[in-house]
């Protein structure tokens, strides 16, 4: 796969220009200081998501569309074109019936893939497996079937939202949610409206979100019970705090954060490992990992850090989907403190967990893009992440 070719500050420079406007001008209508836009846009601070948000409104875009498309190979392209039809096709089966054991084991080898952060390889088979998903439940109309259907468009979701191809991430969620309303089914319908909630992040209506997932968590809470209703509110209050803490409003954001970390807390006591189920993960080591993310987003980096101690212990069996976004947390915080080297690190880490996803995720680009600014490319640790990570210096 390949990637956009400018990192999030810098792409926010050249849509600026494109539109002609100074950055005083910008600044003035976003309501951010010139001072940080101009270190943003030079390499010296990070565009964090809370201020490409604040950016993007004026511009008239998305968040999504500040911290720029991921791209991808030619080859994948044509795959990517495959899996569009196939998800417009949501309605229409027409093809011979597919055993139930055959999508589940094409599922389950999904969801290795998007735990392993393969996504070349996911995307190759995304498309047979939505087909023969979308054949199984209408030919079987159980809510197993229809489940299974919801859990492939959350794939499709997932690996969409990775990329910022906001456009079939909505149609993704939305198909994924018609899925699990075609049979009772409360947890399938807390798992989709997380991953709904998830369009309204990555649009940056931060307010819209955090909506959709107090009214799904109320849901679960009168539909669910025991560890599957711990599970479906843990998940949405882990969403619900990264909501929290990209709002505008720092004074309600730490409110609202401090709200979802304390009931996803209680949550995570049912378990004594995270789970994963539906490839979705709880419990009180993603827990952690979210309390980091969101103490940095709320502009809180030294309790970030504090929230981070033991962090090797938080990670040791997760996937790397949850590692490689951890680590760039962690070097978006030592960025924000100081220690360029510590950040250095734990990009390396980050790169080395998972890099499909470091090297098409808009923070892993962004920390590189500053720390290598930072230390003027003449570190050697530097330059061997820079072959790692095929990103040029």
């Amino acid at each position: 796969m390949s990637t956009t070719e400018l990192p999030p500050g810098a792409n926010l420079a050249v849509l600026r220009k494109a539109r002609g406007w100074s950055q005083a001008f910008l600044a003035r209508k976003a309501s951010v200081s010139v001072s940080l836009l101009s270190k943003i846009e030079v390499g010296d601070r990070t565009l964090t998501p809370a201020v490409a948000a604040a950016l993007a409104r004026p511009l008239g875009l998305t968040m999504a569309q500040i911290l720029g498309r991921a791209d991808m190979t030619q080859d994948a392209e044509a795959h990517l074109s495959a899996l569009r039809s196939a998800v417009r096709d949501y309605d229409l089966p027409g093809r011979p019936a597919v055993r139930e054991e055959q999508v589940a084991a094409a599922l389950e080898t999904a969801g290795r893939l998007r735990d392993d952060v393969q996504m070349s390889r996911l995307v190759r088979m995304l498309p047979k497996l939505l087909r023969d998903a979308t054949v199984h439940a209408h030919a079987a109309n159980t809510p197993a079937a229809w489940a299974t259907l919801s859990d492939v468009y959350s794939t499709v979701y997932w690996l969409a939202a990775r990329h910022r191809w906001m456009d079939m991430a909505e149609l993704a969620v939305t198909r994924q949610r018609w899925a699990i309303e075609q049979q009772t089914n409360p947890l399938g319908a807390a798992l989709a409206a997380r991953d709904r909630a998830g369009t309204y992040l990555n649009d940056g209506d931060f307010e819209s979100g955090l909506i959709i997932v107090d009214r799904a968590i109320a849901a679960a809470q009168t539909a669910l019970s025991g560890q599957e209703r711990a599970f479906a509110v843990g998940v949405l209050n882990l969403r619900g705090m990264t909501l929290a803490g990209r709002l505008t409003d720092k004074a309600e954001g730490r409110r609202e954060a401090e709200r979802h970390i304390a009931s996803a807390s209680v949550a995570a006591e049912w378990f004594d490992r995270d789970w994963n189920r539906h490839h979705m993960i709880f419990g009180p080591q993603n827990t952690a990992t979210h309390v980091l993310a969101t103490r940095l987003d709320l502009g809180e980096p030294h309790e970030a850090l504090s929230a981070a101690e033991g962090i090797d212990a938080v990670l040791r069996g997760l996937p790397p989907t949850r590692i490689a976004p951890t680590r760039i947390n962690m070097a978006r915080a030592q960025l924000d403190v100081g220690d360029r080297d510590a950040a250095l690190e734990n990009l390396t880490m980050a790169w080395e967990a998972a890099p499909q996803m470091a090297r098409i995720h808009p923070m892993g680009r962004e920390v590189f893009r500053v720390v290598s600014s930072l230390h003027r490319r003449s570190n050697p640790e530097l330059l061997r992440l820079s072959k790692l990570s095929g990103i040029a210096l």
